[in-house]
């Protein structure tokens, strides 16, 4: 079953309604390195910026990354703008499948989740991640939730394509089966000794990640796919609450 939030609550058929993000009191988390592409480009973000080979290790740990990606009030639902930092030369989106876990720590349900991220920032020191990760409308959900509590199939697709100015700039896709690490290990390593009552949502990593030369710009339209949950659309604007 699809459910969309709208102004008048969740529904499984929005009509003409509006639909927002479909978050209601959760934290959003975040893990990263979970796929192999998403190594190989933090490795060179760190080189340009001067950074180490510390993700290289991450991808093969144990413990996978985690961290704090956003409340509520920070998210952009469909058709909302996301955000590029204003003292960022180097920004991209990040297509994930975002997870939509219980207080318990059960998988209850699927979005689509768009974490973007300042790489520059990111690369320059680990220690900047906050930074790079966690501003405002830094993270966008929806369109809908896929209730269920069966994983989804590893051929499952998810799709990129950004488009400035009706033309598109670039696109690309991967599967789930590129991912590295399993969605109930991430959640079993968050829900260790941190609590969350209102349940959380977790974005699981990305596998598609624009060329170096790429950085978004302000205007620019970002589309992710991942079936059943449709595509959520977002535009680019920028900070308003960053300086330079």
């Amino acid at each position: 079953m699809l459910l969309y939030k709208t102004p008048k609550g969740w529904t499984d058929a929005p009509l003409n309604l509006p639909v927002l993000a479909p978050i209601d009191a959760q934290e959003v988390w975040a893990a990263g390195v979970t796929y192999y592409r998403s190594r190989t480009a933090r490795m060179a973000e760190s080189e340009v910026a001067g950074g180490g080979s510390f993700y290289d290790r991450v991808y093969t740990a144990e413990r996978p990354e985690l961290f704090f990606k956003a409340l509520a009030h920070r998210v952009a639902g469909p058709g909302e703008h996301v955000r590029i930092r204003r003292d960022s030369r180097w920004n991209v989106p990040e297509p994930e499948l975002a997870l939509v876990i219980s207080p318990e720590g059960k998988i209850t349900g699927y979005t689509i989740g768009n974490d973007m991220s300042s790489r520059d920032i990111e690369g320059e020191n680990p220690l900047y991640l906050p930074q790079a990760k966690v501003y405002d409308r830094s993270c966008a959900l929806g369109p809908a939730v896929f209730v269920s509590s069966d994983p989804l199939p590893s051929t499952t697709a998810i799709g990129l394509e950004i488009r400035r100015a009706g033309q598109a700039v670039f696109s690309g896709d991967t599967t789930l089966a590129e991912m590295k690490r399993r969605p109930e290990d991430l959640v079993r390593y968050l829900y260790r000794e941190t609590s969350f009552p209102n349940g959380c949502i977790l974005l699981t990593g990305t596998g598609i990640i624009p060329p170096e030369s790429f950085t978004l710009q302000a205007g620019d339209e970002v589309a992710i796919t991942i079936e059943p949950m449709g595509t959520l659309r977002n535009t680019v604007g920028v900070a308003e609450s960053a300086t330079a």
